[in-house]
């Protein structure tokens, strides 16, 4: 988009259950203003459009362009259906709505990956003990960039001899790899309720009831009327011991996801975790089965020991990465933060 380097940008973060707004100073080096960061909840407005004038007249800020990160694919760079919400959004169509003089659409886990180049490292977790990766500017490096919120987002990072590329995909979406007797068990009963399986239907928000109903019916126990927030409190306080199993389940099948997309994006420099539900399932990520089945890749073992496996723990990683596409729209470079 051909503007002024110093004209704000609108940032939004579009998911299935919320959408952020922000804005956009691309003549700093830390280009998210994160006093104009507001949540809304998707359920209280009939568009986008509709939000972001809420945004505007709570807030008092205006803009002339925007950069809107969404969960669902993006049709011809000007399309995009959100996965888990009814919204359809165009960019030309919002564009005219509300005067803006431009508006560009990315894959949400594209802008999540794009935040990467500006997070500082004490913005980063370790989650087993490979430490997190250095950022070699002089060399090529492939990551991943994956994690559970309302769905399971997916997308590749390369870094080129200094250059950040982003590849958006749909990868939450491929079917779900059994592999362990467990894994068939549970694979059975998601079929019978959904048809194919995905990895989303496990490894998400949702996916802590899908799965805690799957092992209830394994293990010939009555399921309660659970929520996924009422399944990580139980499991947290080791009150329901099918739902410490429920989450610890999850990070495993969590860790075999990751490992597979590393194999299948050699993304071999790191995977980087994030999403809305990650912080929650921190503590069983650290401690359960997520690396030992991240790892467990047979013939691949010894290297993927070495794959460092990284948490996200910025707040707002989707709209520092559309500050940060923001930035590169300017025609400037980013930041090396190392």
């Amino acid at each position: 988009m051909d503007r002024s380097a110093t004209t704000p940008t609108l940032l939004a973060d579009l998911g299935g259950t919320n959408v952020r707004f922000a804005l956009a100073d691309t003549t700093s080096s830390t280009p998210l203003l994160m006093d104009s960061v507001r949540r809304y909840r998707v359920k209280d407005f009939g568009t986008l459009a509709d939000t972001i004038r809420q945004y505007f007249t709570d807030t008092g800020h205006t803009a002339s362009h925007a950069i809107i990160a969404a969960a669902g694919r993006i049709a011809n760079g000007e399309t995009v259906q959100i996965t888990n919400n009814p919204w359809a959004v165009s960019a030309h169509g919002l564009q005219a709505e509300l005067g803006f003089d431009g508006v560009r659409l990315v894959n949400d886990f594209a802008a999540q990956g794009m935040s990467i180049p500006l997070l500082q490292k004490d913005q980063l977790q370790a989650v087993g003990a490979a430490l997190p990766p250095e950022h070699d500017h002089k060399s090529a490096q492939t990551f991943v960039v994956m994690g559970p919120g309302t769905g399971l987002g997916v997308a590749g990072l390369l870094l080129r001899f200094g250059h950040w590329i982003v590849l958006e995909t749909e990868g939450g979406h491929a079917g779900f790899a059994a592999h362990t007797a467990e894994d068939v068990e549970i694979l059975h009963r998601l079929n019978a309720r959904f048809g194919r399986v995905s990895n989303e239907r496990m490894i998400c928000g949702n996916g802590l009831v899908n799965l805690y109903l799957a092992l209830a019916d394994i293990n010939g126990q009555r399921a309660e009327e659970y929520t996924p927030e009422d399944i990580t409190a139980r499991a947290s306080d080791s009150s329901d011991a099918l739902c410490v199993r429920t989450v610890e389940t999850l990070a495993g099948i969590f860790g075999s996801v990751a490992g597979d997309l590393v194999l299948s994006l050699g993304g071999w420099d790191g995977v980087y975790l994030t999403g809305g539900v990650l912080k929650i399932l921190m503590p069983w990520l650290q401690s359960g089965g997520f690396r030992e089945r991240f790892e467990a890749k047979g013939r691949f073992r010894d290297t993927m020991e070495h794959v460092p496996t990284i948490a996200i723990t910025h707040p707002e990683p989707g709209l520092l990465g559309a500050a940060a596409l923001a930035v590169l729209d300017t025609g400037k470079a980013l930041p090396q933060q190392g």
